[in-house]
């Protein structure tokens, strides 16, 4: 279900019910306007069009709320976060079709990015930023090389699992964004090297070994056509299967 269409299609519907009404109005009285409708449909128009026009500007151009549903970006965001989106950090798009109207700065490395899907625009997805535009970006033995630089990574401590085991947690370096990722030392992930396409961007999650990200086929590398925001705020953490942790709200997504 595409709701930014459904958004739209429902402010376009309200706007021209309600114009209509009232352009109909003041042509039977010469202009000075006569008293409003009782037609349902007419009322909850008038009554919904501009409560839907300020969601449909807010959505679509300021601020879009996400929740995140796996673990692929841990211990960055955790299984139940509620984040906000900003939408024009990286340019104004058009709702629906995407098209960019106004520019205003790059992705930078080191971003968390939520973008569509390159194969199913219908799903969103979220991770970090680690290859733009023309780089190369080799990932083996859990460690990034970027155009022939290694990423600095320092181990700061373990994280124990509740279903049994360990992980390592480290901090990473990434342009001028320091971050803490998720490393197993004995998982299995996809390593390589990947040459980042021109309007691209090569995007990772920070759990390493638990992340279908551009490393994957399914993923890829991520036109600048399907990026939807920045994530900038966790507004609420409530997995349903657990009490909400409060602790986490207005933490900054870094």
């Amino acid at each position: 279900m595409d709701f930014a269409l459904i958004l739209v299609l429902l402010t376009m519907f309200s706007g021209v019910v309600w114009g209509a009404e009232v352009l109909y109005r003041r042509a039977l009285s010469g202009g000075e306007g006569r008293e409003p409708s009782n037609n349902v449909v007419v009322e909850y128009s008038r009554s919904f069009f501009p409560v839907l026009l300020l969601v449909l500007v807010v959505r679509s151009f300021l601020f879009e709320p996400f929740r995140i549903p796996s673990s692929s970006m841990v211990p960055t965001l955790l299984i139940g976060d509620f984040i906000f989106v900003n939408k024009f950090i990286y340019g104004l798009r058009l709702p629906v079709i995407n098209t960019k109207v106004v520019d205003f700065q790059e992705p930078k490395r080191g971003d968390v990015m939520v973008f569509r899907l390159p194969s199913d625009p219908s799903v969103n997805y979220i991770k970090r930023i680690v290859g733009l535009p023309g780089d190369t970006v080799v990932y083996r033995n859990k460690r990034l090389v970027i155009n022939g630089e290694q990423v600095a990574i320092e181990q700061i401590g373990e994280l124990r699992r509740s279903s049994g085991g360990s992980a390592i947690l480290a901090t990473e370096k990434l342009g001028q964004a320091t971050h803490n990722v998720l490393i197993e030392p004995f998982a299995l992930s996809r390593e390589g090297r990947f040459e980042v396409p021109e309007g691209h961007y090569f995007m990772m999650g920070d759990n390493r070994d638990n992340s279908q990200d551009s490393r994957y086929p399914q993923v890829g590398f991520v036109p600048e056509a399907n990026i939807v925001g920045k994530a900038v705020r966790i507004w609420m953490n409530w997995d349903l299967s657990a009490a909400p942790r409060w602790e986490r709200i207005g933490d900054k997504v870094e």
